[in-house]
């Protein structure tokens, strides 16, 4: 009877456990958050770029974003792109084409290659420096692509720097600290943040 008592009290345990969603071992739990995936990818230099002109070969061709950001155009001369995304770009040389082509061109952009996109780790990690990749870099990722964490770091004072230019020619600088502890727990803010190029990670 005691035995029979027991079972029944485990089972309504790990039934409250479930309802709850609370880690008791009863159920496996998934905690599910949502992160805003940024709107695509800035171009920067050494990007190479098939740019196409519509029924125009002349005009289409595969060039790399020059280190001081521009490419270079017939007709044209030399266009930004460098802070721009594909179809931005693809938008300005449309602009800039209608002064000399007489219909209105069609012009595409795609990223044959990326190249641009880097993040830094500094400070107490096994390998810090700078990382290319080519897709996105989580924090939890770039922490492990600087090889994890010296005995000697602070996890839970970690900072992500950001530097950004802004309409008054200005570089901004934003701090964004980060505990470790929450990034394991999937807590707190900002979480596991998606860095942009650029982004520095320093390990203190």
């Amino acid at each position: 009877m005691h035995m029979k008592q027991a079972i029944n009290s485990l089972v309504l345990l790990c039934a409250v456990a479930f309802i709850s969603v609370s880690p008791v071992g009863c159920a496996a739990v998934v905690q599910e958050r949502e992160y805003e995936a940024p709107g695509g990818f800035l171009l920067g230099p050494e990007d190479l770029l098939e740019i196409t002109v519509w029924k125009n070969a002349d005009l289409s061709r595969i060039t790399a974003v020059r280190p001081d950001g521009l490419i270079s155009m017939p007709l044209i001369g030399d266009v930004q792109a460098s802070g721009l995304t594909a179809d931005g770009l693809a938008h300005r040389i449309t602009e800039r084409l209608k002064q000399f082509v007489a219909s209105s061109p069609a012009v595409s952009v795609s990223v044959k290659e990326l190249n641009s996109y880097s993040i830094f780790v500094l400070g107490e990690v096994t390998r810090p420096g700078k990382y290319q990749a080519k897709s996105y870099v989580t924090l939890l990722q770039a922490i492990s692509m600087g090889g994890g964490f010296t005995e000697y770091a602070k996890k839970n004072k970690l900072q992500v720097v950001r530097n950004r230019l802004n309409g008054d020619n200005k570089i901004h600088e934003t701090r964004i600290p980060v505990r470790y502890d929450d990034l394991l727990a999937g807590s707190g803010e900002p979480g596991n943040m998606i860095l942009l190029s650029g982004d520095t990670v320093i390990v203190p």
